[in-house]
């Protein structure tokens, strides 16, 4: 289920976008799961799952991969979001 109604889901989908043009994006919150946990800050925006596809991830390790997405979105890892789990790939992985 994607979020398109929140704040952070849609700043990450702008920054993401700007940053790698993916030929998939996908943002899917999962602070409801979370709910009363650690990290839940009660703004329904502490726990997302990113799903994306690009170009830029050729070749590039999957810990490569997660330091290019956490760069692209700045402070919100760990600072403005609890927990983020990223799944890049590039296309025809």
């Amino acid at each position: 289920m994607e979020d398109m109604n929140g704040s952070i889901a849609q700043e990450m989908r702008q920054l993401l976008t700007a940053a790698f043009a993916p030929t998939q994006l996908e943002i899917i919150n999962d602070s409801a799961s979370h709910s009363g946990h650690l990290g839940d800050d009660g703004s329904g925006e502490s726990h997302f799952t990113i799903l994306i596809e690009s170009e830029r991830f050729a070749g590039a390790s999957r810990l490569q991969r997660q330091r290019l997405v956490n760069a692209a979105l700045g402070d919100i890892p760990g600072q403005r979001v609890h927990a983020l789990a990223i799944k890049a790939r590039a296309p025809g992985e």
